[in-house]
């Protein structure tokens, strides 16, 4: 068989980007994480919970009993040095770094979406580019075979006349003649014909 050359009609570009699961991304990076980060998400977590706002709150009142007098002023010093020292100094960094951490996940479903919206931006615009040569094609076809018809002496308006630019859906539409094929007489039929 004679090997025909084929013109390519459009090269196609792939997008570089592989969607990806950051589900299991986030998860591995947790998993390889050291104690600090694991310390840091534990107690994050933990610290944003309603029992520690009570544990703040009775801190408090015993702060307030303490400055009273209900209590000695070394319970005041205390409640003080707790609240306004250990809390603000040692908790507020350990929170902001576990934050961070559960943040994570969110810029990664993040930067994937955007990644991912890109991608589809790039397929959408080599499919359209894709059409217009197809477009193209068809249009050269199409004024080729004007060419050839008016360099053979027919004109559209004679096919027309002629009836033969009927869509190609119109075989669909309307269902084909049935063959004229002629009825053969049975035996029964030829005997009243003898008779």
């Amino acid at each position: 068989m004679p090997h025909h050359h084929r013109r390519v009609l459009f090269e196609q570009t792939i997008h570089p980007h592989v969607p990806r699961n950051v589900n299991l991304v986030y998860k591995a990076e947790q998993a390889a994480a050291g104690f600090n980060t694991r310390f840091a998400v534990g107690l994050t977590q933990r610290v944003g919970t309603m029992w520690t706002a009570y544990t703040f709150a009775v801190l408090a009142i015993i702060g307030l009993l303490a400055i009273l007098g209900v209590l000695t002023p070394l319970v005041a010093l205390l409640v003080s040095w707790v609240s306004q020292t250990f809390i603000q100094l040692i908790l507020l960094p350990i929170i902001m770094v576990g934050q961070n951490v559960l943040g994570r996940k969110s810029e990664l479903q993040a930067d994937e979406q955007f990644n991912t919206t890109q991608k589809s931006y790039h397929d959408i615009e080599q499919m359209m580019q894709h059409l217009c040569a197809q477009d193209a094609e068809l249009l050269r076809h199409a004024h080729l075979l004007m060419h050839l018809l008016e360099k053979s002496g027919i004109s559209l308006r004679q096919l027309e006349a002629e009836g033969t630019t009927t869509s190609h859906l119109d075989s669909f539409a309307q269902p084909p003649a049935a063959a004229a094929t002629p009825a053969t007489p049975t035996p029964i039929e030829n005997e009243k014909q003898n008779a």
